[in-house]
C-alpha cells in the first residue's frame, strides 16, 4: 500500500443528509469518498492568548475564531452548557478562556439546497494522555507544535511514578502552548481522554483531537484530519481504509485490531472500517451532542464507544487514511481485559439496539 500521505481522499463513515457529498453511505459496505478534504499543511490563525490552565506553568488558550487553514461558512447556532468537570488537575488560576461570546455549538446547519454548512473550527487541542510515558512525551510535543504550530497540547497524566508529569511540567514552563493535567491517579485511557475533553471544552477549544503519547500516531498527518474537519464533525485516522496502513506490527495485534473493528461494525451496524483508532478529530459540539457524562467504557471500547454515540446522534463521521507505527520505546497498555471488555459491551450493545428496534423503541 502507498504511504498514507500520498494517500486517496478521506472515506465517509456516514453521510446522512448531506446531498452534495455523493452517494449515501452503505451501513454493511464500504464506506464512499469524502470530498471535504483538503490538502494537509493548512495553518491556523494564530489563537488570542487567554487564562490559565491546570498546570502551574502552563496558560489558558485563545479560542480563535478562525481554524487551521478554513473559513467560516455558517454562524453558530443554539448555544449548549459545556459538561461539568475536569477530573482532578493542579490548578492555579483555572479561569475560563472567554466570557461565554464563543462557546456556543457549531453543529453543521444546512443551506437551502439540503447541504450542510459548518462554521470554523476553532482552537485545536491535542490531548495526549500517559502513563510512564517519560522517554516519549518531550519528542511528540514537539512534532506536534512543529506540524500544527497553533494547536495547543493538553498532556493528562495519571500521577506516572516514572516522572512523566514533572517532564510534562517543564516543557509547559517552557512553551505557554502545553498544558497539564495532573490527575490523580491510574484510572484508564477513557477516563483521562474524558477529563482532557470536558476541560478543553470548559476553556473554549473549537477541536478536541486524540493522539497517543508513543508515537504511534503521527504528528505529521494532522493537518490533513484537521482539513478533513472542515466538512465533518468527526474525523477518524484509519489505518483499513485505502491508502491506510500500519508498520511493524505483529500479526496478533493486526489480527486483533481488525477482527475488532470488523465484529463492531457488523454487530452495530456501523459503516466505519477502524472502529478501534485513537487518532481522532473532534467539533467540540460532535463531543457535546453524544452524551459523554454516560461513558464509562475504557481502551477499545471506549473508541468504539464514542464512535457508535457519533453515528447515533447523526453526526458526519469521515475516516482519512494514516500510518499507524508501532512504538519503539515503553510498554503497551493493551491487555487481555481490554479486549474482553470491548467484545462483552460491544455484543450487548448490538443485541440492544436489535431488540429496540423490533420492539419500536427510540435508541437511548
Amino acid at each position: 500500500m502507498s504511504d498514507a500521505r500520498e494517500a486517496e481522499e478521506p472515506r465517509r463513515s456516514n453521510d446522512r443528509d448531506d446531498a452534495s457529498h455523493g452517494r449515501r453511505s452503505d451501513q454493511s459496505d464500504a464506506v464512499s469518498d469524502a470530498r471535504e478534504a483538503g490538502e494537509p499543511g493548512e495553518k491556523a490563525a494564530e489563537p488570542p492568548a487567554g487564562a490559565g490552565e491546570p498546570s502551574a506553568q502552563a496558560e489558558a488558550p485563545g479560542t480563535g475564531a478562525d481554524e487551521p487553514g478554513a473559513k467560516a461558512e455558517a454562524p453558530r447556532t443554539d448555544a449548549a452548557e459545556p459538561p461539568a468537570g475536569a477530573g482532578e488537575p493542579r490548578i492555579e488560576g483555572d479561569e475560563p478562556l472567554t466570557d461565554g461570546a464563543d462557546v456556543e455549538p457549531r453543529r453543521a446547519q444546512q443551506d437551502e439546497g439540503g447541504r450542510r454548512k459548518y462554521g470554523p473550527l476553532g482552537t485545536t487541542l491535542v490531548i495526549i494522555p500517559t502513563y510512564n510515558e517519560a522517554e516519549n512525551i518531550k519528542p511528540i510535543v514537539e512534532r506536534v507544535l512543529e506540524s500544527v504550530p497553533d494547536a495547543h497540547i493538553l498532556v493528562a497524566d495519571d500521577n506516572s511514578p516514572d516522572g512523566t508529569g514533572k517532564v510534562a511540567d517543564e516543557l509547559a514552563a517552557e512553551d505557554d502552548r502545553v498544558k497539564v493535567l495532573h490527575r490523580k491517579g491510574k484510572e484508564g485511557l477513557g477516563a483521562a481522554y474524558l477529563a482532557g475533553f470536558r476541560w478543553g471544552i470548559e476553556h473554549g477549544y473549537g477541536v478536541l483531537v486524540e493522539m497517543d503519547a508513543d508515537g504511534s500516531h503521527q504528528p505529521e498527518e494532522l493537518p490533513r484530519l484537521l482539513t478533513a474537519l472542515k466538512g465533518a464533525d468527526l474525523v477518524i485516522g484509519s489505518r483499513w481504509v485505502p491508502g491506510g496502513r500500519i508498520v511493524n506490527w505483529p500479526k496478533s495485534r493486526e489480527f486483533i485490531s481488525r477482527g475488532g473493528s470488523t465484529y463492531s461494525r457488523l454487530l452495530l451496524d456501523v459503516p466505519i472500517r477502524d472502529m478501534t483508532a485513537g487518532y481522532r478529530a473532534f467539533r467540540r459540539e460532535t463531543l457535546e451532542g453524544i452524551g459523554m457524562d454516560e461513558v464509562a467504557s475504557q481502551g477499545y471500547c471506549f473508541q468504539i464507544d464514542l464512535a457508535w454515540r457519533a453515528i447515533k446522534a447523526g453526526f458526519h463521521v469521515i475516516e482519512v487514511p494514516v500510518t499507524f507505527i508501532e512504538r519503539e520505546r515503553g510498554e503497551s497498555k493493551m491487555s487481555r481485559d481490554i479486549v474482553t471488555e470491548a467484545a462483552w459491551r460491544v455484543m450487548s450493545w448490538g443485541v440492544g439496539s436489535r431488540v429496540n428496534k423490533m420492539l419500536g423503541r427510540k435508541e437511548p
